[in-house]
């Protein structure tokens, strides 16, 4: 055991310290100013990780947790710091992410607070594992990520119609969850609505259990959706075909998995923040790509931006292509399909986590739009990115939304605008 002083929160959400030899000890449960006796669990030639073992002093930033999983659940990462304490954690993980990874130097960006601290979850994916005695559902331990930590609705990140939802659901499914398709290990995602109505959608195993008794036992439920091992596609099992859903100022349909950021107070804030700044250079022709059901783009098709949007995923399409206003929807893979959409005054990016694919970056870096808006939800992927644009692009504004309060996760906006010399500063030691 070795006593460490706690500098900084890693991306993960474990604290930074450095033990005698110099290596980096990354330890969770830990606080910037805290003085932690860890004991080492796994070794390598630069770092290690280690698990807290006392506090000879705590840092000023530190809480008691309040949700009652926390000791044990690694849902969580940030529980036990103040909220003020997390955004500043994560300005710091989206500047060295960019600094360590994209070579390029930004100062600390702002990081918008969620509204809501807790309760603020509209979809939560649980992990169901079928043993020989029993059944436990909910997220991985901390610093053993092979077992799991048996959640509850008392967790303190569901929505109150999800909380609610999920405890009908473990005290429906019966015994062995019986009513829930068949496999060992189920992957269970509850969706709510804003009208606190939800929706289940599983994914794994073969057989589709007892979806309509389990209906009707939840009194919650509109419906339930299974992907059973190997399909690509979510069917219905029992229920309403789509999950009716008001989204600040539009009306829309969900089924299966389709994408919604899963904060939606704070999701408004960054939405509307996003249009701001694209409508900033008052753009004819917009991309909207990776657009899902196609948000932005009716926002935009209602003020009259002609709008291409590029999305992937079959029932966000349909839903995309049936609003009123969207504007031109291309079903496919932005990689393939981007060169279609061009030219253009504007591009929203929305990637995944994984980001862009290579040949995004190259596709904008040589007939690009003059502004790019890019939406990230990782900060790695997204330094990589910037590195890759920093041929024709220049950083001119970045901000950050936690969509994400009690873990690391956070949403980065970064507007770029195209210069033939790219502005973008190396990264310095400053």
């Amino acid at each position: 055991m070795e006593a460490v002083e706690i500098t900084g929160i890693a991306a993960g959400g474990a604290g930074v310290g450095r033990l005698s030899d110099g290596r980096v000890a990354f330890v969770h449960r830990t606080a910037p100013g805290d003085r932690a006796v860890v004991r080492v669990v796994e070794s390598r030639r630069r770092w290690t990780k280690a698990v807290l073992v006392r506090l000879d002093s705590g840092s000023s930033d530190r809480r008691d947790a309040p949700c009652p999983h926390y000791d044990r659940c690694g849902g969580c990462t940030l529980e036990h710091l103040r909220y003020e304490a997390q955004l500043a954690a994560k300005a710091g993980i989206v500047r060295d992410a960019i600094r360590r990874i994209g070579g390029i130097d930004i100062p600390p960006p702002e990081v918008i607070g969620s509204p809501q601290e807790f309760r603020y979850r509209n979809r939560v994916t649980f992990t169901l594992r079928r043993g020989p005695q029993n059944v436990v559902a909910g997220f991985h331990e901390l610093d053993a990520p092979d077992r799991l930590v048996d959640v509850t609705g008392a967790c303190l990140l569901p929505e109150p119609a999800v909380a609610r939802a999920w405890d009908e659901l473990r005290a429906a499914w019966g015994p062995d969850a019986r009513r829930l398709p068949s496999g060992e290990t189920l992957r269970v995602t509850v969706r709510a609505s804003a009208g606190a109505r939800a929706a289940l959608a599983v994914q794994g195993g073969y057989a589709p259990g007892r979806p309509e008794e389990l209906l009707e036992r939840v009194s919650v439920l509109d419906a339930i959706w299974h992907k059973p091992e190997g399909a690509d596609r979510y069917r219905l099992l029992a229920g309403e075909s789509r999950l009716r859903e008001r989204w600040s100022d539009e009306e829309v349909a969900l089924s299966g998995d389709v994408f919604t950021q899963v904060n939606r107070d704070a999701a408004s804030l960054l939405e509307a923040h996003v249009l701001d700044r694209v409508g900033a250079g008052a753009p004819g022709h917009v991309v909207d790509a990776y657009c899902g059901i196609g948000l932005y783009a009716r926002r935009l098709a209602r003020d009259g931006v002609r709008v291409t949007g590029i999305e992937a995923h079959p029932e966000a399409v349909a839903e995309a292509r049936g609003a009123a206003a969207s504007g031109r929807i291309l079903a496919g893979r932005v990689e393939e399909l981007l060169t279609e959409a061009l030219p253009a005054d504007a591009a929203i990016l929305n990637p995944p986590r994984s980001g862009l694919h290579d040949a995004v970056t190259a596709t904008l870096n040589g007939e690009g739009p003059r502004r790019v808006v890019y939406v990230s939800c990782d900060p790695a992927t997204l330094a990589r990115d910037l590195s890759r644009l920093a041929e024709r692009y220049a950083i001119v504004g970045i901000r950050c939304f936690d969509l994400f309060p009690q873990t690391a996760h956070v949403e980065t906006v970064v507007e770029l605008e195209r210069t033939v010399e790219s502005a973008m500063a190396p990264a310095g030691d400053g």
